[in-house]
């Protein structure tokens, strides 16, 4: 097994030499009289292509270029400005919330941010142009206000202290009716289990049923919290585990346009926002439980109509989005549900009893995990 503080100091030289060669450039460009620019690659849906068999969104080949003039250079200024703090940072072995970089800015007089979206799009911009060195934004030392979702049940996670190299045994059984934590840097982390499976739950009210009445003991698995759409924390937390225990990865989700399109798919291939990491934090071997528009016609759930911004979500899936162009099986379960015109939530299996979640549904959906869709 790799030693965490090793790789931690390997991390942190390749990220700052990425940010001297980067600033080397616009100091060369800017010796030989030339306007020093940046290159970042865009982040969007458009600029993105899918192959099943790679399993996640990657980057594509359009890029922006921010070149030094006199509408850019407040942007441009900032840019270099929290790449310089991001080198302090790992030189000092520290980090920032993304809101105390924002505020960090208020000393950059007339280079401050505005508003803390300013700095959050910049910040991505800086990663996006490191991630060719394999530099995340984590790396850089910018890390969310948020946790990265909650874990309960068959597991025990090694989380070695990187200063003194001292690991703390993290026993996720023995939380009574909580759960741990999962942290905004999780690299770091081993774990060790004999658990059969990770279940990846949208709500947190279900994720608390299920905890509460230790399902995971039952079902012998780990499971987690995503409350809504994973964040780049949970989504790498769970690859990780997976991945090092050989673990199959179930989720659970509303049946809805959101749930389906933005919650399960960015945990499965990524987002467009995100590409340029996508390889490192998507969960591409996820398949997904539940529920689907035939469960709501079989199980005879209650339903919400549909809301407009629940069916354009849905078409514009449908149209623009790879992932739901090459798996023809979740192109007709949304044309499906588009048809129906209703959506159903995981807490409408309260219909046939408070437990029939965990006494029926899931153990009936478990018993043939092939039939689930991609």
């Amino acid at each position: 097994m790799k030693d965490p503080i090793l790789q931690k100091k390997k991390l942190d030289a390749v990220t700052i030499k990425a940010i001297r060669e980067a600033a080397g450039e616009i100091h060369t460009r800017i010796d030989k009289r030339s306007k020093p620019e940046l290159r970042f690659p865009v982040r969007a849906l458009s600029n993105v292509k899918y192959d099943a068999r790679q399993g996640y969104f990657q980057i594509g080949r359009s890029k922006a270029v921010r070149t030094l003039t006199v509408n850019t250079v407040k942007t441009f200024a900032q840019t270099l400005k929290l790449m310089s703090l991001s080198k302090e940072l790992v030189e000092r072995n520290d980090f920032v919330t993304k809101r105390e970089a924002y505020y960090q800015s208020k000393n950059w007089e007339e280079g401050r941010f505005d508003a803390q979206e300013e700095s959050d799009t910049v910040m991505d911009d800086i990663e996006a142009m490191f991630s060719m060195h394999g530099v995340s934004r984590e790396q850089l030392r910018f890390i969310p206000d948020e946790h990265g979702g909650a874990v309960a049940g068959a597991l025990i996670v090694h989380d070695t202290d990187l200063e003194t190299g001292k690991v703390e045994r993290i026993d996720c059984t023995r939380f009574g009716s909580g759960a741990y934590s999962i942290p905004s840097l999780v690299e770091h982390l081993t774990f060790e289990t004999k658990a059969e499976f990770i279940l990846c739950i949208e709500t947190g009210g279900m994720f608390q049923r299920l905890q509460s009445h230790k399902y995971w003991q039952k079902a012998n698995c780990i499971l987690i919290s995503m409350a809504g759409v994973p964040t780049r924390a949970c989504r790498r937390f769970v690859r990780r585990l997976s991945d090092q225990c050989k673990l199959p990865v179930y989720a659970f989700v509303d049946c809805d346009p959101y749930g389906i399109s933005n919650i399960y798919r960015t945990l499965k291939v990524g987002s467009g926002n995100a590409a340029h990491i996508n390889q490192f934090i998507c969960v591409s071997q996820a398949s997904f439980l539940g529920v689907t528009p035939q469960d709501i016609t079989d199980y005879k759930l209650p339903t919400h109509p549909l809301k407009e911004i629940d069916v354009k979500r849905a078409k514009d899936a449908l149209k623009n989005d790879p992932f739901f162009r090459i798996h023809k099986p979740w192109a007709s379960a949304l044309e499906q549900l588009v048809r129906m015109g209703v959506r159903a939530e995981q807490q409408a299996l309260a219909k046939w009893g408070l437990n029939y979640v965990i006494d029926e549904y899931l153990p009936k959906k478990l018993k043939d995990p092939s039939r689930f869709l991609p």
